[in-house]
């Protein structure tokens, strides 16, 4: 099955996803395609897919008839006309939820500063038909297939773009007291639950990090683009830092125990966000 015209050269198995996509050397422009994933056979919410571009990617993701994805809100790029859109509310399609599950879950939405609407794509027409969701800002976007994880993830605040029909986006909080008091980003974060995949947009370099049971790690808050639900996260003082002009990145870090795996961003949002304000008043 192709997704699309190519000319490739090589090809290099990721483990991302566990069966995850190929990433893929190619003669073609610098945008070309970075990494794709064709569907195993009988796979639950196994789709296509294609991720394209360097510094400003794209995901492409490839529907059967009947099939769908979800997304939030503004992150589409483009669409085939057979595709239609729907505002879900709360945190994903979920047919016996109940109306209060779903205000709540909006609600935990809201919290993570998100909207209170996703947006679910489904294929009504014949053949297949294709949907985009373009990354908000540069950096990475990562394919995780769920069900290699237990069926969960936990991913940084703003980190969910888009997954395949039955995953719920909803919120995870870290239930420690120092983590409540100064885990800013890493206060709440993102459970992302199901079987199928799920794309989530880092910023920066990424480094993958697999910790062994009781394996320690300090990390920067606002660094951890995202574990699997078996880390243990808590927050330290830094050392002997006390002065508070260094500000609370550096008087705290996050405390990381395993076993589980995460995933590091080298340059989060929040960290360039706070050179560009001050650089904006400046002027």
């Amino acid at each position: 099955m192709t997704l699309g015209a190519q000319t490739t050269s090589g090809r290099i198995s990721s483990d991302l996803g566990g069966e995850a996509g190929r990433l893929m050397s190619t003669n073609a422009s610098p945008s070309a395609i970075k990494a794709e994933h064709r569907r195993s056979a009988g796979a639950a919410g196994d789709v296509d897919y294609r991720i394209v571009g360097r510094d400003m990617q794209f995901v492409e993701i490839e529907l059967d008839p009947g099939e769908s994805a979800i997304a939030e809100a503004g992150a589409l790029m483009f669409k085939d006309t057979a595709v239609a859109m729907d505002a879900i509310f709360g945190d994903g399609p979920k047919t016996n939820s109940s109306f209060l599950s779903k205000v709540a879950a909006a609600g935990r939405r809201l919290v993570t500063g998100e909207s209170l609407f996703l947006t679910l794509f489904t294929h009504q027409g014949l053949g297949k038909a294709r949907v985009a969701f373009a990354a908000p800002y540069p950096g990475s976007i990562l394919p995780f297939k769920l069900s290699s994880f237990g069926g969960a993830l936990i991913a940084q605040s703003d980190a969910f773009l888009c997954a395949t029909n039955g995953v719920t986006v909803g919120i995870h909080l870290q239930h420690k007291v120092m983590t409540r008091l100064f885990g800013r980003e890493g206060f709440i974060m993102q459970r992302l639950e199901g079987e199928g995949w799920v794309f989530i947009h880092v910023s920066g370099s990424l480094v993958e990090r697999g910790l062994a049971d009781g394996e320690e790690l300090h990390v920067d808050m606002g660094c951890i683009a995202a574990m699997t639900p078996t880390i243990d996260l808590d927050i330290i003082r830094a050392g002997s830092v006390k002065s508070p002009s260094l500000g609370r990145e550096g008087m705290f870090l996050a405390h990381i125990k395993g076993p589980g795996r995460l995933w590091l961003q080298s340059h989060p949002l929040s960290r360039l966000s706070g050179r560009v304000v001050p650089a904006d008043g400046d002027g």
